[in-house]
């Protein structure tokens, strides 16, 4: 293989295993924080590990929180019922702190509409694989 080609593969892998680490730690705080999301990043996440570390890989899809989301996102694209209400109930109160606390309302209208299309993404994937 050419240097170049080598070179720009370690390059290329260092990003996604930045990506991946930094897709973590915005999923760690979308746990804490309500209107951050957090399935998103975790689906970023093991997309960048498996492009760079098959160890954080394997480490994401046995993690005790992480795991159950990524395997259930990988049988189907589901979402468990739980978590859906959990990130609707999230972005509800976010919407409400920014209802709250921000006077310019188009921004709270644009984060409004974010909202919803999260929400609406995540009640239009199925909770249960299909039979078959």
């Amino acid at each position: 293989m050419p240097e170049t080609t080598l070179a720009r593969s370690a390059w290329q892998r260092w990003l996604w295993l930045l990506l991946a680490y930094l897709s973590i730690g915005m999923a760690m705080l979308g746990v804490i924080l309500p209107g951050l999301p957090t399935t998103e990043f975790v689906l970023l996440a093991a997309w960048a590990a498996s492009r760079s570390s098959p160890r954080l890989a394997a480490w994401l899809e046995n993690h005790r929180v992480f795991g159950p989301l990524l395997r259930d996102w990988k049988n189907g694209g589901l979402i468990a019922r739980r978590t859906k209400w959990v990130a609707s109930a999230s972005m509800l109160l976010a919407l409400t702190i920014l209802l709250l606390t921000v006077d310019h309302l188009p921004s709270v209208l644009f984060a409004a509409a974010g909202m919803s299309c999260g929400a609406l993404f995540i009640w239009t994937r199925p909770e249960k694989p299909k039979a078959g």
